[in-house]
């Protein structure tokens, strides 16, 4: 009984109200656009690392381009179950477009974790030049807010898989 309501929850997932998903597009766009603002503002100010504020504008850029080619008609199924004829398209427009911030955000490792911690003395001796503490730590803490997120939704993956497994071994049906 209880598995086949929950098989039943899967296939027919019940949808969130159209507010609930306009302000979850909303608060998805936040991040992006912070990026692309802190990058564009200190673009000339990390001469230790002068890709990190490209870095934020180009991954703000195109996270807000995945957000928006979420919303477009095509990238949804038709209400009576076909295939929309541009789906195909918008799907893999969207994969080589994740693809690249994937790539995209490795490089950006790199470039972040590479000098940590930067001198942020702009007017100093010393030998090393500096890089804009705002813009660093900003793209340090967005860049491990990434894997903190990873780790969190691995983290509640692997306990709705345990819970989905002890359900499943506990239910008397299964022997019928």
């Amino acid at each position: 009984m209880l598995r086949t309501n929950l098989m039943g929850r899967i296939q027919n997932p019940p949808q969130p109200p159209a507010s609930a998903l306009g302000i979850s597009k909303v608060l998805t766009a936040i991040l992006p656009i912070a990026q692309i603002a802190v990058g564009a503002k200190y673009l000339d100010q990390c001469p230790q690392q002068h890709y990190i504020p490209i870095y934020l504008i180009v991954v703000g850029v195109f996270s807000l381009i995945v957000a928006l080619l979420a919303c477009l008609p095509c990238a949804k199924e038709r209400e009576d179950g076909t295939s929309n004829p541009l789906s195909w398209i918008c799907r893999t427009w969207n994969s080589l477009i994740s693809f690249f911030i994937f790539c995209w955000f490795i490089a950006g490792n790199v470039w972040i974790y590479s000098i940590y911690e930067p001198n942020y003395e702009k007017n100093t001796t010393h030998p090393v030049p500096y890089c804009n503490k705002t813009l660093y730590l900003f793209a340090f803490w967005t860049t491990t807010l990434a894997y903190i997120l990873l780790g969190v939704f691995f983290v509640c993956g692997c306990l709705v898989l345990i819970c989905a497994c002890l359900c499943g071994i506990a239910d008397p049906d299964d022997n019928v």
